[in-house]
């Protein structure tokens, strides 16, 4: 009966991109790929956040940084962008993320 116990006190305390979230980022990944303007990617995990690197070289730093991050009070999800050179942006949902990382990946090229 003690292990039954013990096993409710384990639990993974870290942040995850969802199977449809990783979805829609590594759509979006692949399209910049073709255009060869991605070439490397990363991810991280922590408790309040995951964030997923786009890099155009494996040496170079991010060229474009998705985080999902969590507010441990409210309980709250927001997603931000950052792109080089450009302000900060928060989403509170991936799919707006995704439409303007599109758009700007449209406008480099």
């Amino acid at each position: 009966m003690d292990l039954l116990s013990s096993v409710k006190n384990f639990h993974n305390s870290k942040l995850y991109f969802s199977n449809k979230e990783l979805s829609k980022i590594l759509n979006c990944y692949s399209l910049g790929v073709s255009r060869g303007s991605w070439k490397d990617y990363a991810i991280s995990f922590g408790k309040q956040q995951t964030s997923f690197y786009m890099f155009k070289h494996s040496l170079a730093s991010p060229d474009c940084i998705l985080t999902k991050s969590k507010k441990q009070k409210k309980n709250i999800i927001l997603y931000d962008l950052v792109l080089p050179n450009k302000k900060k942006s928060k989403f509170g949902k991936i799919d707006d993320l995704i439409a303007l990382l599109k758009r700007k990946e449209f406008k480099l090229l």
